[in-house]
This record gives C-alpha cells, sequence and structure tokens, in this order.
C-alpha cells in the first residue's frame, strides 16, 4: 500500500496576486512531483486568506456600484477562491507531472466544512479581512449584524469568526478519488463553512484555520503523513530571544508542553501545532512535518524541518 500525505500549502506556496499566483504554483508543484515521484499518494489543502480578501472586496465593490446586485456573502467568496486557487494548482501540478513523464490525474474537490453554530468563536470575531469602508460604511455593515474593527488612520474593516471545523461533508469523493490512485486538491482556505440544519448546508459568515482542517483532512483520510508547509525551515521557540532554538524531531508530549507555554503564538504557529498533535494522537504510526516548501525532500530524509512523532 501507498503511503499517503495531506500537505498543506501556505501564503508562500500560492503568492497574493494573480499573476504572483501563476508563479509561485510552479513552485509548488515541484514539491508536489517529488512526493509523487517517491510513491506517495498525495492531496492538498491550501490557505486563501489573500486570495479571499480580494474575492471579498471585488464582490462588494461590485454590488456598491450596481445596487441592482447584493454583495456576496463569505461562503460564496470562499467557493471562488477554492476554484480558482485548485485552477492553478491543478494546471501547474499536471504540468510539472507530464515534463517528468507522470500521468495522473488531478482533481479539485470543491469542500465543505460543517461548523458548531454555537462555537466560541462566533462571539468573538477574530479574522480580519476586505477592504478599508469609512465610518458611514461601517456603520451599514454594523447594522447588518457584521462584526467591524476600526484601523487608526486607515478605516474600518470587516472581522469574522474563524470557529473549529466539525466535519468534512465532500470526505468520501476525496477517499474516492485517492482510492483510484489520483491527486486530490480539498478543503482550501478551510473549506466553505457551513451550518448543518437538518438536509439543508447554510453558508456560514465565518473562517476556518486552514492548518486544522488539514488536519481534519489527513484524519478522515487514515494518512500517514501531515505534511505542513510554512515561511520557515524550522519552527523555533523563544522567537527572538537570545535563546531562541529552532525545533528538529521532538515528541507530541514536548509539543503539548511548547503550546502551553505559549511559544507559537495563536494565529500563527499554534494552529499547525495544534492539527499535528491531534492527527498523530489518531492512530500510532503517524508523523508531522512543519517545514518551507523548498525544504521538504531533505525534512523527510530526516536532513531538516520541525518535525513530530
Amino acid at each position: 500500500m501507498k503511503k499517503r500525505v495531506v500537505v498543506a500549502l501556505g501564503h508562500r506556496a500560492l503568492g497574493t496576486t494573480l499573476p504572483e499566483q501563476k508563479i509561485a504554483v510552479k513552485h509548488s508543484a515541484k514539491c508536489i512531483a517529488d512526493l509523487i515521484e517517491e510513491g506517495y499518494q498525495v492531496a492538498i489543502t491550501h490557505s486563501n486568506a489573500p486570495q479571499v480578501g480580494m474575492i471579498h472586496t471585488a464582490m462588494n465593490e461590485f454590488a456598491k456600484a450596481h445596487p441592482e446586485y447584493t454583495p456576496a456573502p463569505m461562503s460564496v467568496c470562499s467557493a471562488m477562491s477554492q476554484g480558482y486557487i485548485g485552477y492553478d494548482l491543478q494546471n501547474g501540478i499536471r504540468e510539472e507531472l507530464l515534463n517528468r513523464g507522470i500521468y495522473k490525474t488531478v482533481s479539485t474537490v470543491l469542500t465543505q466544512v460543517i461548523v458548531d453554530p454555537y462555537d466560541d468563536a462566533f462571539y468573538t470575531p477574530t479574522k480580519v479581512l476586505g477592504r478599508y469602508m469609512n465610518a458611514q460604511e461601517a456603520n451599514e455593515e454594523r447594522k447588518k449584524g457584521n462584526y467591524v474593527i476600526e484601523e487608526a488612520g486607515k478605516g474600518f474593516r470587516r472581522v469574522v469568526s474563524a470557529p473549529n471545523p466539525v466535519k468534512i461533508v465532500e470526505l468520501d469523493a476525496v477517499n474516492a478519488l485517492l482510492d483510484a490512485d489520483q491527486i486530490v486538491i480539498a478543503a482550501g482556505g478551510g473549506g466553505i463553512p457551513v451550518l448543518e440544519q437538518d438536509n439543508h448546508l447554510k453558508g456560514a459568515s465565518a473562517v476556518i484555520e486552514k492548518d486544522l482542517v488539514a488536519g481534519k483532512l489527513a484524519e478522515g483520510i487514515n494518512a500517514d503523513m501531515l505534511i505542513i508547509l510554512t515561511n520557515v525551515e524550522k519552527v523555533c521557540i523563544n522567537l527572538g530571544q537570545p535563546d531562541e532554538e529552532p525545533l528538529g524531531e521532538i515528541t507530541v508530549a514536548q509539543a503539548k508542553d511548547y503550546m502551553e507555554q505559549g511559544h507559537f503564538g495563536i494565529y500563527n504557529m499554534l494552529p499547525k501545532f495544534r492539527a499535528a498533535v491531534e492527527f498523530i494522537e489518531g492512530r500510532e504510526g503517524r508523523c508531522a512535518y512543519i517545514t518551507s516548501f523548498d525544504k521538504v525532500k531533505d525534512a523527510l530524509k530526516g536532513k531538516t524541518g520541525t518535525v513530530i512523532r
């Protein structure tokens, strides 16, 4: 049996603008192709913060200029970002594989993720996104029930919740594609957040941490490894201090201790370690890597990267 791996691509692996994304995806595709050549079955998930912010801004500006159209809700913007990021990733990976003489189908699954309507995150929104607004526009957003914060000297911006992922709706489809030895891109941007109302799935005004969904996806496909790609070769504790220390191979117990000591902040490395720990504890023999996308091959050989076992 081939080993299964989930690769979570961060901002650096995708860029920020459309031209940047085209270039970045070419580099990311080489990393994925390397794994395929090594014989892994690969599922890919990715961030979408700059992209979904751009889409949200564009759709709302369009609605502002054309009153007959309504602004696009966050769930729709998330779906749009999955589509166009998946489009670039599919083509980039396909091209890189064909250049190496490998033919495999690469598919993007538009993926919904159920969240709990009573999640505490809905009462304390934290994720800032979209364009800057003036005071009048901010008041209009508040009247709609949306949260807004002011950034001194810049204006007001929307802030949305980041609830925990509960269940990946299209997980069976992802597993079916992997069972057919295909490459799957799924749960991009943390998935489209939805609320389950009997048989109806209602889009939620929220975003989900990409790394937490990567862990949930890895658990759901019974993966052997979780690879979280970020902008550093190794994660450091005591960052920026004289006793700064890069982490190599550590145990789950050590990772938990570092998390409890507050080494990884709240929004940066903490979700990555939380996802890794929860995934590894689900079954014996699993491991997780946190490193930069240009160091994956070396990390898998034990030469670099932060590895949790």
